[in-house]
């Protein structure tokens, strides 16, 4: 390819230091502050970033420092951005174990759940870039596969030789949304506001009379999802705040009037007097949790399927070259060759293959409690759709990059598929077919968003000049430390958010308002339901019929819709408003004559604000979330009993002036170039 003749005079020479001791202790740090980043924003806003650019920032910043070279900056990326990918695929399946009850209370705290859940993460994790050592030679070179995200990150590798200094805004930015986050837990000022807005009786001319009202809630004063907002666009985060809309704006009243006010007294207990503002509130989260939220679920669940059926063109490309380029690695596999084109040896990774395979066999038959029959079934599935989708993930990250990558979609299908094929084998919610289900699901949920991420790094390598066995050695060292960290930071998550409920009065863990877990929530339904049957069908069909209508409608994206009826509205809210705030300054560079140098660094310095605001709240809230396992809550540490919101509001406003200003300054400075 003509993009792969860059930089091949530098990266050609066998002595250009690469897979360095500081080159990886600097990625494993980023893929496990990263990845512990993505697995707290995935559970309270449902979506990750790429964190592909954070890592070839700050991977770049810290190497200069050393004098480090090229291939060390794209060696520290590679392993830094693997532990996003990790992330993702625990996020959307280990809370599930909880959820659906399979490790309830303290057992998913465990000892025993910690290491299952390790072993299940770095299983997946390592078979993802078994599969990529694989595959990668045709994917990557493969002249119709643009890999847009990949060509950006070897960009900035590239412009970083003679950089700037960018690496200040991603700094600056951590530094900020820390100290928002850590106002918001002191309580120096709301981070959110809510209220009833109560209507008058209306006569029908049936006779009835209803009653009823709306639930409003101001957007939550959070870095990260104004960050999140500023990275998926104006476009997408309308189409969330939509679905946030509707369900807040449509289904809630028309419940609650349907229920009417004996249902809304009901929740008069301590100290709520009835017909109060505050019952009506309560009566509203019940609706919007008990009938609502499993609405949203069904429509998640078709428009999953959509989603795969649009894409479906490209999937069966992907499932056909996957066999015929496994085949072709077989074949080459003897021949010599040159450094750049290197993969680990053929025998290890087919050796690694099988040692997933046995220790799927393992978890599933002495954890789970199956029988051999559905143990030996339960890893030969394993095997074939993590193959399988992990050559879809890494053909769909090539045509769309792989923040657009639909890992929740193929998880959902493996799921499916594994659950249908275990109930056929006999099991049930009492012979462990819940906890098959999710193990299976989670090891190829991983393996595929690890042969995604992996395939892109890969890319960008082959246009820096890398070498590919090493890059790949490199993520299996980098995926086993996150599989064995990240199950970590979930249960500390979850045991805060349960300290927090207990305190504040509400019932905390995975699923609650504050930790929602959406696709790990749709995973744990979905598994009871094949599995033992108790699925709420008339509530999933509803949800179900309604994306048929926005599909009718022409609705892009479904998936976002109904992920925003799920979420609780001060989330979207604040995700919408981080939209508008790139739309605006879109806007504004749109009325500029900016060349395109310009447009690129207004687009890149954006980016590692919004990454940089999104990292500092994730791990203050980390942070704060770690002393709350220790019953120290920073909520209790200054006697300010009713902060203000108008405070957190004004600065929502400086971050969305400064994620304006900034861009446009850093364009200004660049003027000339072309």
């Amino acid at each position: 390819m003509e993009q792969s003749s860059m930089y091949r005079p530098e990266t050609s020479s066998q002595g250009l230091r690469e897979f360095t001791l500081r080159a990886l202790l600097i990625g494993l740090v980023l893929a496990v502050v990263l990845g512990a980043a993505n697995a707290y924003l995935g559970l309270k806003a449902g979506m990750t970033i790429a964190a592909t650019y954070p890592a070839a920032v700050i991977s770049m910043a810290v190497l200069r420092f050393f004098k480090g070279s090229l291939l060390e900056e794209n060696f520290a990326r590679t392993v830094g951005s693997i532990g996003e990918s990790v992330a993702a695929g625990a996020i959307f399946t280990l809370p599930a174990f909880f959820i659906a009850g399979v490790w309830g209370g303290e057992e998913f705290s465990s000892w025993s759940s910690y290491m299952t859940a390790s072993l299940i993460l770095v299983t997946g994790g390592v078979l993802g870039v078994l599969f990529v050592a694989l595959l990668r030679r045709v994917m990557v070179e493969d002249k119709e596969l643009p890999f847009p995200e990949s060509t950006a990150a070897a960009e900035i590798h590239k412009s970083g030789r003679s950089s700037t200094g960018d690496s200040k805004y991603l700094v600056w930015a951590m530094v900020g949304g820390a100290l928002v986050t850590l106002g918001s837990a002191l309580k120096l000022f709301a981070s959110s506001a809510k209220a009833f807005f109560k209507v008058a009786i209306a006569k029908l001319t049936s006779g009835h009379t209803i009653e009823g009202g709306f639930y409003a809630a101001a957007p939550n004063v959070s870095p990260a999802f104004l960050g999140v907002g500023y990275i998926i666009g104006p476009r997408l985060a309308s189409l969330n705040f939509s679905g946030s809309v509707m369900a807040w704006g449509l289904m809630v009243p028309l419940l609650l009037a349907v229920f009417g006010r004996d249902f809304v007294n009901g929740f008069a207990v301590d100290g709520v007097a009835p017909n109060s503002q505050e019952a009506w509130m309560l009566a509203a989260n019940t609706v919007w949790q008990s009938v609502v939220r499993i609405v949203a679920i069904g429509g998640m669940l078709l428009a999953a399927i959509f989603t795969l059926y649009r894409m479906r063109s490209s999937l069966t490309t992907g499932l056909k070259r996957s066999v015929k380029d496994l085949r072709k690695a077989a074949s080459e596999s003897g021949e010599e060759v040159v450094r750049t084109e290197k993969d680990l040896k053929t025998s290890w990774v087919l050796a690694g293959i099988v040692l997933a395979a046995i220790a799927t066999f393992c978890i599933t038959y002495f954890i789970f409690k199956t029988t051999v029959l559905v143990a030996a079934v339960a890893a030969t599935i394993m095997i074939v759709l993590a193959f399988f989708f992990s050559a879809v993930s890494g053909y769909l990250v090539g045509l769309i990059g792989s923040s657009n990558n639909p890992i929740s979609g193929l998880t959902i299908t493996a799921l499916v598929i594994t659950a249908l094929i275990l109930v056929l084998c006999g099991v049930d919610e009492n012979t462990g077919g819940v906890a098959a289900v999710l193990g299976v699901a989670a090891i190829v949920c991983v393996a595929a968003a690890v042969a995604g991420e992996m395939f892109q790094d890969l890319k960008a390598g082959h246009i820096l000049g890398g070498t590919p066995w090493k890059m790949q050695l490199g993520d299996i060292i980098g995926v086993v430390l996150s599989g064995f960290v990240m199950f970590g930071v979930l249960i500390i998550l979850n045991n805060a958010d349960i300290a927090m409920g207990g305190m504040q009065g509400y019932a905390g863990g995975f699923g609650s308002e504050a930790l929602p877990a959406p696709q790990a929530s749709l995973m744990a339904i979905l598994s009871n339901a094949v599995v033992a049957g108790s699925m709420t069908w008339i509530l999933i069909i509803a949800g179900m019929l309604l994306c048929v209508a926005l599909i009718l409608m022409g609705v892009k994206s479904p998936m976002l819709v109904f992920v925003g009826m799920y979420l609780p509205f001060q989330t979207v809210s604040a995700i919408f408003v981080g939209g508008l705030i790139k739309g605006l300054l879109d806007m504004r560079t749109a009325k500029m004559n900016y060349s395109p140098v310009q447009l690129a660094k207004v687009e890149n310095t954006g980016i590692l604000l919004a990454s940089g605001m999104i990292a500092g709240e994730a791990l203050m809230g980390l942070i704060i979330a770690i002393f709350a396992l220790f019953n120290v809550f920073f909520s209790e540490m200054l006697p300010i009993e009713q902060p203000s919101y108008w405070i957190g509001l004004v600065l929502m406003f400086a971050m969305a002036y400064l994620m304006i200003v900034l861009p446009l300054k850093k364009a200004a400075k660049t003027n000339g170039q072309k």
